[in-house]
C-alpha cells in the first residue's frame, strides 16, 4: 500500500474514532441526565431508520428519504467551506448566501415566466452568481485591505437577512397570507420530486452528488485547485512560485458563494412552495461541520453530510420519545468538533506510519541499488 493511501486511510481511521468518541460522550451524558437512556439510546442510534412496532423493528423507507432529502443544501454548503477552507479562507459567509440565494431563486421563480427546465435552470444560475458577487465583498476586503474574512463574512449574513426580511415585508409578501411570506413559485420553476411520497426528495440531491464530482476534478485535477491548495498549505511558498495569491483567495471564495447560491435556491424550489425564511436557516453552519468531518475532501462531503442528517434526525426522535432534548446533537457536534482539531489526536499512530513508510521506502531504494550493482 502507497504513503498516501495509508495516511488517508489513517485520516478515515481517525475520523471514526472522533466520532466513536463524540457518540461515546453524548452517551455517558444521557445515562447521567435521563431517567430512560436506553430508549433515548434507542431513538437516537437506529430511529432514523427503523420502527418500533409490537410485531418487531422495520426498516423506515419514508424516514430514510427525508434523511438523503436533508443532504442536499449541506453537501452545498460543506462543498462551499471545503474550497475556502482549503485556501485557508476561514469565510462563514455561506450562511447568509444560501439564504440570499433562496430568495434570488424564489423570486425569479415567481415573477418570471419560462417553460420548465429553462425556468429551473435560470433561477439556480441566477443564485449562483449572486452568490458569486456578494461573496466578492469579505474576499476583496481580505486582498485589498487586509480585513478579516472570517469577522466581514460573518458580519454580511446578518446584513443579509436583515435586507431579505425588508423586502420580503414591504416588498414580496403577499397579504393575503396570515404569515408573512412570498407569493407562491410557478410550477416550472419547482425542482421535481423524485420521488412522491412526502419526504421532499427531490431532484437536487442528484444535482449536488454531480457538483461533489465536479468540484473534486476541480481542486485535484486542474491547475486552478491545486494553485487553492498550495496558498492553503504555504501562502509564502505558493507567492513564491509564482501563484497569484490573491486573486487564488477572492476564486476560492466566489467559488464558495456561488456553491451556496445554487445550494439556497435547490433547497427552496425544491422542498418549499413559498418563501418564508425569517431567519438564518443554518446550513451554512452545518456546512463548517461537513467540511471538518470531510477533511475538506469533496469526495467525502456527501458521507459526512449523510452522516450529520441521519444524527439531525436521530435527535429530533430522541426529543420527542425520551426526556433528552433536542440539544444533545449541539453536545455532539462540539465533541466531533473538539476531537479533530486535537493535532495531538493519534498523532503518534501518525507519525509511525509516517516513519514506517519512510523506512520501507529506503529499503526498496537501497534493494535496487543492490540489484543495479549485481547487473553491473
Amino acid at each position: 500500500m502507497s504513503s498516501d493511501r495509508r495516511l488517508l486511510l489513517f485520516n478515515l481511521l481517525r475520523g471514526a474514532a472522533a466520532i466513536f468518541l463524540a457518540l461515546l460522550v453524548a452517551t455517558a451524558l444521557i445515562f447521567l441526565s435521563s431517567k430512560e437512556p436506553l430508549t433515548a439510546l434507542k431513538y437516537l442510534l437506529l430511529g432514523p431508520v427503523i420502527s418500533f412496532k409490537s410485531t418487531g423493528m422495520v426498516f423506515n423507507t419514508v424516514s430514510f428519504l427525508t434523511i438523503l432529502a436533508a443532504m442536499t443544501p449541506t453537501i452545498f454548503s460543506g462543498l462551499a467551506v471545503c474550497v475556502m477552507f482549503s485556501a485557508s479562507q476561514f469565510n462563514l459567509g455561506g450562511e447568509g448566501v444560501i439564504m440570499l440565494g433562496g430568495f434570488v431563486g424564489a423570486l425569479l421563480g415567481i415573477y418570471l415566466k419560462l417553460n420548465t427546465g429553462l425556468h429551473q435552470v435560470v433561477c439556480i444560475l441566477a443564485a449562483a452568481v449572486v452568490g458569486g458577487l456578494v461573496m466578492l465583498i469579505p474576499a476583496l476586503l481580505k486582498v485589498k485591505l487586509g480585513a478579516s474574512e472570517m469577522v466581514t463574512s460573518l458580519m454580511m449574513n446578518y446584513i443579509i437577512m436583515f435586507i431579505i426580511l425588508h423586502f420580503l415585508n414591504f416588498t414580496f409578501a403577499d397579504r393575503s397570507k396570515g404569515a408573512t411570506q412570498s407569493f407562491p413559485f410557478e410550477a416550472t420553476a419547482k425542482i421535481p420530486e423524485i420521488v412522491s411520497n412526502g419526504t421532499k426528495l427531490t431532484w437536487g440531491l442528484v444535482i449536488a452528488l454531480i457538483f461533489v464530482v465536479i468540484i473534486a476534478l476541480f481542486m485535484y485535477r486542474t491547475k486552478w485547485g491545486y494553485a487553492i491548495r498550495m496558498v492553503g498549505i504555504n501562502q509564502s511558498f505558493a507567492q513564491y512560485s509564482g501563484i497569484q495569491v490573491g486573486m487564488i483567495i477572492v476564486l476560492s471564495q466566489v467559488i464558495g458563494g456561488m456553491l451556496s447560491g445554487i445550494g439556497g435556491s435547490i433547497e427552496m424550489l425544491g422542498r418549499y412552495n413559498t418563501f418564508l425564511w425569517r431567519e438564518l436557516p443554518g446550513y451554512g453552519w452545518i456546512g463548517i461541520t461537513v467540511a471538518i468531518l470531510a477533511k475538506n475532501n469533496p469526495i467525502f462531503v456527501p458521507l459526512a453530510a449523510l452522516f450529520i442528517a441521519y444524527l439531525d434526525k436521530g435527535c429530533q426522535l430522541m426529543s420527542i420519545n425520551s426526556d433528552v432534548p433536542f440539544e444533545m446533537i449541539d453536545i455532539i457536534q462540539a465533541a466531533i468538533f473538539l476531537f479533530f482539531a486535537a493535532e495531538q489526536f493519534l498523532a503518534k499512530y501518525r507519525q509511525r506510519i509516517v516513519v514506517r513508510n519512510a523506512q520501507r521506502d529506503l529499503a526498496l531504494q537501497e534493494a535496487a541499488v543492490s540489484r543495479e550493482g549485481k547487473l553491473s
